[in-house]
């Protein structure tokens, strides 16, 4: 791991960040997974929690996926979904983050009778007691890639009665053979509905996802999307346009996107113009949040404190924000660098 200046990680402890890219479900830490299990009388086919986390050694994306979809078994009430949520957001404020947009995965869950109503009511409340607190938060409602359109259809039409508690769609989980396209369709529907459009794509998959998730889906910020550097016309493209990239460089390790920290292409996505943001993903699996990806990303590539600064420009700037909450989210990162004296 390469070493980073304690004065350089305090600066970075303290700038405020946005969070565009966190799989609730992925911040289930395995002695909650134990906990929630037992609160809910949920056999695991692990013995302990020792075991559990010495599972969480991932191949590639479908390894993980494996785990993460049998540690969201134990999710069932109202209260475990509140609490999954609050947890990560206590962490997330520990973080420096002040703007989150928060991914959920309903399917995961109305598959195993568990209701739309009681995933988002256990989720808002948990947002609404970070609101109080001076965060800023949403969600983002994701659809699983893996399953059909229908059934992502029909679990659009089962969350619109919550409409107000979520602010967009997103598409995620396996990747390959999962083209966005795949989900044309639905996300029309969901424009229609007046709903904000991001999409998983480039990660595991080519850049060619990447063209369909903007020109079918009509993604206004693309997740991972780190093999867009393959294709030097989506690369101009993005930076033309300012199409944020939410990058998560833990998870790109984790699941062989790239095979070490200093072999990630954010520093090569940030000099060719590309507004990259740093994340955590599914932070629980992935061996950390978003502070220490932000410390040990920028250790590792060399980032300097104007690289820094830009990233979390970029976040404030692609939040899912209307341009009052902007002004003030940036007024905290600008308050921040001036008492840094930079």
């Amino acid at each position: 791991m390469s070493s980073i200046d304690p004065a350089f990680a305090a600066f970075l402890d303290r700038l405020p960040k946005a969070e565009l890219h966190v799989h609730i479900e992925g911040t289930l830490e395995p002695e909650t997974i134990f906990a929630l299990a037992t609160r809910n009388g949920v056999a695991l086919p692990y013995p302990d929690v020792e075991t559990l986390r010495a599972a969480y050694a991932f191949s590639d994306l479908q390894s993980f996926l494996d785990i993460y979809y049998a540690g969201a078994s134990v999710l069932l009430t109202e209260a475990d979904f509140h609490d999954m949520a609050a947890a990560y957001l206590a962490r997330a404020e520990a973080d420096g983050v002040i703007r989150a947009e928060i991914f959920f995965d309903p399917q995961t869950h109305t598959a195993r009778g568990v209701a739309m109503e009681t995933v988002i009511g256990g989720l808002t409340r948990a947002l609404d007691a970070a609101r109080a607190r001076g965060v800023s938060c949403d969600l983002i409602l994701c659809f699983l890639r893996h399953l059909s359109e229908e059934d992502a259809f029909a679990t659009l039409a089962a969350a619109m009665p919550f409409r107000d508690a979520f602010i967009g769609v997103g598409l995620d989980s396996s990747e390959v053979g999962h083209p966005p396209s795949k989900f044309a369709r639905v996300f029309a529907e969901a424009r229609r509905q007046g709903l904000r459009i991001v999409a998983h794509a480039g990660e595991e998959g080519p850049p060619a996802y990447v063209w369909e998730a903007l020109d079918v889906l009509g993604a206004e910020r693309i997740d991972h999307g780190v093999r867009s550097l393959e294709d030097a016309a989506l690369t101009a493209r993005l930076a033309r346009e300012r199409v944020a990239l939410t990058v998560c460089p833990f998870s790109n390790v984790r699941l062989r996107v790239c095979d070490r920290l200093e072999d990630h292409p954010l520093k090569r996505m940030l000099d060719a113009g590309l507004s990259v943001t740093i994340n955590s993903d599914d932070p629980a699996y992935f061996g950390g949040y978003v502070g220490a990806n932000w410390r040990e990303t920028c250790a590792a590539l060399g980032l300097s404190r104007d690289e820094a600064i830009q990233i979390a420009r970029n976040g404030f700037d692609a939040a899912f924000v209307d341009e009052s909450e902007r002004t003030r989210l940036v007024a905290r990162l600008d308050a921040a660098i001036a008492a840094d004296g930079i």
